[in-house]
C-alpha cells in the first residue's frame, strides 16, 4: 500500500485542520492527542510523507527519535505521570488507524487505567492548557 496524503495528519500537517501544537520545526509536528488514552497524550508525527515505519526512510527516523525522547521527558515533566508508554502502529491489523507515521507519548499514572485508543474526545480547554505545560517543559 502506498501514502496517501489526504489522510487526517496529512491535512494538519498542511494547515487544514487546526490541532492543539506543542511544537513544530521544519521535519516534526508533536500535538496533543484528541482521543488520549492518558491525560497528556501526545502525538510525534514527521512532516516527511510515510505511510508507518515499515516505509520510513531510515534520515527521517533518526532524525526524530531523539525528539520522542526529549517529549517524553517534558510530558513527564509537565504532567507528574510515573511512567511513559511509546506506541507505534503499523497497519490496520496491528490498530494504525491514520496511515501517516506518528509515535503516541502517553503518560502513565500509578493506579489509573489508561483508556482505550482512540476513545473518546478530550475537552479542548484542558487539551490546549496541557499543550502549553509541554511545550514550557521542552
Amino acid at each position: 500500500m502506498s501514502y496517501d496524503p489526504s489522510n487526517i495528519f496529512g491535512k494538519i500537517l498542511r494547515g487544514e485542520i487546526p490541532a492543539h501544537r506543542v511544537y513544530e520545526d521544519d521535519t516534526v509536528l508533536v500535538m496533543m492527542d484528541i482521543f488520549p488514552q492518558s491525560r497528556g497524550h501526545c502525538l510525534v508525527i514527521p512532516k516527511a510523507p510515510s505511510r508507518n515505519l515499515l516505509d520510513a526512510d531510515p534520515a527521517t527516523l533518526s532524525a526524530v527519535m531523539p525528539l520522542v525522547q526529549k517529549v517524553a521527558k517534558a510530558v513527564r515533566a509537565a504532567t507528574g505521570a510515573d511512567g511513559i508508554r511509546l506506541a507505534q502502529f503499523n497497519e490496520a491489523p496491528a490498530g494504525q488507524t491514520v496511515f501517516h507515521l506518528h509515535f503516541h507519548v502517553i503518560p502513565v499514572y500509578e493506579g489509573v487505567a489508561l483508556g482505550a485508543h482512540g476513545g473518546g474526545k478530550a475537552d479542548d480547554a484542558e487539551l490546549a492548557a496541557l499543550a502549553r505545560d509541554i511545550a514550557a517543559a521542552l
